[in-house]
């Protein structure tokens, strides 16, 4: 069994890189899907988070507008810290159950947790393998803009609180460029993975 961590910068192809992973049998986990489970009505942390952040985070329907409480934090970095806190432990807490789950049923299996702050919140660690994705920042520019409701000054704001990504490389066991096309970032994927499935001396 393998641990992996896939992190790198905003908007680099991340997920179509674990996307990937999936297709070529690993099991791929998005931690921030795990956090918008947990911060449903009913999840883990949504109390916690609407107690400490005022009903003003809420939509009509109860749930907690996470575009809404992503532009009050991330100019705030005291204010984001509580947030991470918050919500990082419960997340590590269900990647190990669902990772634990995955491999009593897939011993030799891979596990793929795809997260952007990997390297920031000290996680990386937690991995027996790191693969970092990246472009060129005009890249993650253009691409998280055409995100729904993303804007310059937003995107401008959470790339400047991301480590630079030469420090997250300086940290990787794999690096995976998504610059070029699509069909070249997953020539490389499956590089990356027939060299994890290749047994440890």
């Amino acid at each position: 069994m393998l641990r992996v961590g896939l992190t790198g910068g905003l908007a680099s192809g991340k997920s179509f890189v674990g996307k990937t992973l999936a297709e070529l049998g690993c099991y791929w986990i998005q931690a921030d899907e795990l956090a918008h489970r947990l911060m449903q009505p009913g999840g883990e942390v949504f109390d916690a988070v609407v107690r400490e952040f005022g009903s003003g985070i809420l939509k009509k329907d109860g749930t907690i507008d996470r575009h809404l409480l992503a532009s009050q934090v991330f100019h705030d970095p005291d204010r984001l810290a509580v947030l991470n806190g918050l919500v990082h432990p419960a997340v590590i807490r269900l990647e190990d159950a669902l990772i634990e789950k995955y491999f009593a049923a897939h011993p030799d299996g891979i596990a793929v947790v795809e997260a952007a702050i990997l390297v920031e919140a000290g996680s990386h660690h937690r991995y027996d393998h790191l693969i970092v994705v990246h472009c060129t920042q005009e890249q993650q520019m253009e691409r998280a803009l055409r995100r729904e409701g993303a804007s310059r000054e937003e995107v401008e704001a959470r790339l400047s609180r991301q480590l630079p990504i030469e420090e997250k490389r300086k940290l990787a066991d794999y690096v995976i460029d998504t610059s070029g096309s699509k069909e070249e970032t997953a020539v490389r994927v499956r590089e990356v993975y027939e060299m994890l499935r290749r047994p440890t001396v």
